[in-house]
C-alpha cells in the first residue's frame, strides 16, 4: 500500500436468526440485533482463519450482536480488542426493523420492489435518510481509520453498510454493491490525503 495508507478490511456478519412472521428480533438503539446462527458462527470461524495470518493495527464491529459475534473467533485468535463503532450499524429500517424487511422482501412487497427500483432506502416508511446514513458510515470508517492509523484494520459491518461505502469509494449506483455475502470480505483503501480506492468486493474464497 502506499506509504501512510490504511486498508480497512470490511466484514459482512456471519449469516443471522431468520425472521419469523409475526416476532420480531429484539431492538438495541432502535436496530434489530439478532443473533448468529450455526451457520454463522461457522462463517466467522473462518474468516478468522483466513484474516489472523494478516498484522492487523485494529479490530472493529458495529456494536450489534451479530457483528460482535462474528468478530470473536479473530479476536481470540489475534488477542485484538474489538472496538465498538456505532457508525457502522445497519442501516435504520423504520417500520420494518426488527426482521420485518427480511419478510417484506421474502414475500415481494410492492414496495420493498418499488425500493430495489429507485434504489432509496427510505421509501420504506420511517427508515433513515439515505444522505444521514451515508454520512454517518463515512464517519465511521473515518474513526477506524484515526484509531487504527496506517496498516491493516478489520471491521465487522452489515451489507447496506458495505453497499453504501463501496458506492462512496467508486461513485457507483446506490444499490450497487449491496448483495455481499454473510463472512464475505471487502477491502477499502483509505490514502493519507482521504482519498478512497475499493480493492476487492465480497471475497468468499475462505467459506468455498
Amino acid at each position: 500500500m502506499p506509504p501512510g495508507a490504511t486498508e480497512v478490511v470490511l466484514v459482512r456478519h456471519g449469516a443471522s436468526t431468520p425472521a419469523v412472521e409475526g416476532e420480531r428480533f429484539p431492538l438495541t438503539d432502535g436496530h434489530g440485533d439478532p443473533a448468529l446462527t450455526d451457520v454463522g458462527v461457522e462463517q466467522a470461524r473462518r474468516v478468522a482463519e483466513r484474516l489472523a495470518v494478516e498484522s492487523l493495527a485494529g479490530l472493529f464491529t458495529s456494536g450489534l450482536r451479530r457483528t460482535d459475534e462474528s468478530a470473536r473467533p479473530l479476536a481470540e485468535q489475534t488477542g485484538l480488542r474489538p472496538v465498538a463503532v456505532p457508525e457502522l450499524r445497519e442501516i435504520q429500517l423504520g417500520e420494518w426493523e426488527g426482521g420485518e424487511f427480511r419478510i417484506r422482501m421474502a414475500n415481494r412487497d410492492p414496495l420493498a420492489l418499488q425500493m430495489l427500483e429507485e434504489e432509496r432506502w427510505d421509501v420504506i416508511p420511517g427508515a433513515e435518510p439515505m444522505d444521514r446514513f451515508g454520512a454517518g458510515v463515512r464517519r465511521g470508517v473515518e474513526r477506524v481509520v484515526e484509531a487504527a492509523g496506517p496498516g491493516v484494520a478489520v471491521a465487522f459491518a452489515h451489507a447496506a453498510v458495505l453497499g453504501e461505502l463501496c458506492r462512496q469509494a467508486t461513485a457507483s449506483r446506490p444499490f450497487a454493491f449491496v448483495h455481499a455475502d454473510n463472512g464475505s470480505i471487502t477491502r477499502l483503501v483509505v490514502m493519507d490525503d482521504g482519498r478512497w480506492l475499493l480493492r476487492s468486493f465480497n471475497d468468499t474464497a475462505h467459506l468455498a
